[in-house]
Formats: structure tokens, C-alpha cells, sequence
């Protein structure tokens, strides 16, 4: 029996039934039939829609299985999502900014995750989403200054520095290669899950915040973005240096 196809061959246009036939008593029903929205899914996405079911949602389990990277993974459901008419297409149109890159620079052949980033930003346009551990997207794009960065996820001042993902790695090089985030919205700097070992403690150290302060904490941004650009892993609780950036160091 051939599969259902939705698209024409010759024309690309969308496809109806005009039959269906009993294979026990051989009645026939002719009209015209719509196609659902899961008969207009192509092969690979109704791959990814049975891989995400089987995991109950679970795209890390997902990625691992079909070889996928979480940005990948969240693009593709996103584009499941709109052709399934369960959500609709993103208008970015206001944020496709046309931003003059001419006198920034970047290290191409640097093993630092500041250039790192800074040189994927400029290969994308100066503007990316990037996706949290929960699945939000935060929108991240190049300051004019050359030296940080701004998302609309860290409304603060002034902006973070691409040097920022240097400290973090670095602490991760010394724990080797993982270290915990840390919870700045709970603890003060200095205590256990806001210490200098902890990603948002080092960030806070960084910023020229003094043991006992309250912070702010930016690491589910940061996180993301180091994700994003194949640095680390964006683990629960914790980030570990990928496999790919180790060999670089």
C-alpha cells in the first residue's frame, strides 16, 4: 500500500481525498476529504514527532538519540508546532535590524569562548535566539562597542562582557571541566550556592560585587549562549565543558 502523500508532484499544491474504500466489504465513499494537519507532516518531521512522544517531551533524551543540537531540536519543533496550526510563525521582521559590523573584529583562530561567540554572533547577523534549559528564548545580539553583548532577558547596565564566558570557563577548567551554577536569587555572595566554586558567585566576583551582597543572576542567559555556541552543556544545575571545546584547549 503507497503512503499518503499531501503535496502534488506537479504542482506542489495541497492534496485531497476523494475516496475511501472498505477492504472487508468493498463500499466506497466518494467526496471530497481534507487532510489533516498531521497527513501535511513530511517524512523527517513526523520522524521528530514520534522520537519527541516516545521521550514524553523530553528533548535532551531526543537530541541524544536522533544527533541533534538544542538549538536544532527547539528550531525544529517550533516548525512542527506551525505546521501542525498549534502555533503560529514567529514575525521577526521588527528585529531583523541590518547592524554595521565593519569595525568590530574577532579572533577567528582563538580557543577563547569570548571570540568564540563574538564570532558566531557576526556570522549570524549580530543577533541570535538562544534557547534556556527550560526552553525560553532569549533574544542576544552585539553591542556597536565591539567589547559586549545585550539580551532581552538581561535589562541591566552596563552590558555584559564577551570576556564574561572567559570567566566562566575558566572556572570550569579548574573544577575540572564542570562546575555548579548557583542560585543568586536565593543566596547572597559568599554563601554556599552563591560561592566563589559557583558560576553565578564567580559572574558576581567579576562584576565587583563584595562578599554578603545580593546579586543579580544572569547564568540561565549565559548558560544558553555557551550552549548555543558548542562551549557547554547546559546540564540541570550545572555546566560541563562539551567534548568538542576540550579538544580545543
Amino acid at each position: 500500500m503507497s503512503k499518503l502523500i499531501s503535496k502534488c508532484p506537479c504542482c506542489n499544491g495541497t492534496l485531497n481525498i476523494t475516496s475511501l474504500q472498505c477492504p472487508d466489504c468493498g463500499v466506497e465513499l466518494r467526496n471530497t476529504f481534507e487532510l489533516s494537519a498531521f497527513d501535511r507532516l513530511d517524512e523527517e518531521q513526523m520522524s521528530f514527532l514520534l522520537s519527541f512522544l516516545r521521550h514524553r517531551g523530553n528533548l535532551k533524551n531526543l537530541q541524544e538519540e536522533i544527533g541533534l543540537s538544542y538549538p536544532t531540536a527547539k528550531k525544529r519543533l517550533e516548525e512542527l508546532l506551525v505546521t501542525l496550526e498549534i502555533a503560529q510563525e514567529e514575525n521577526n521582521s521588527a528585529k531583523q535590524e541590518v547592524m554595521d559590523m565593519s569595525s568590530i573584529s574577532a579572533n577567528r583562530n582563538s580557543n577563547r569562548a569570548s571570540e568564540i561567540i563574538k564570532t558566531k554572533l557576526m556570522d549570524n547577523g549580530g543577533r541570535v535566539t538562544v534557547y534556556t534549559a527550560r526552553g525560553l528564548p532569549c533574544e542576544v545580539w552585539m553591542n556597536a562597542d565591539g567589547t559586549s553583548f545585550t539580551s532581552d532577558k538581561l535589562p541591566i547596565k552596563p552590558p555584559y562582557e564577551y570576556r564574561i564566558f572567559d570567566v566562566i570557563v575558566d572556572l570550569l577548567v579548574s573544577q575540572g571541566g564542570r562546575a555548579r551554577k548557583g542560585n543568586g536569587r536565593n543566596y547572597k555572595l559568599g554563601e554556599r550556592n552563591c560561592d566563589k566554586t559557583t558560576v553565578v558567585g564567580a559572574v558576581a566576583l567579576d562584576r565587583g560585587y563584595t562578599i554578603g551582597n545580593s546579586v543579580f543572576d544572569p547564568v540561565f542567559v549565559f548558560a544558553a549562549i555557551l550552549e548555543w555556541a558548542g562551549i557547554a552543556h547546559n546540564e540541570r544545575g550545572e555546566l560541563e565543558l562539551t567534548h568538542q571545546y576540550r579538544s580545543m584547549l
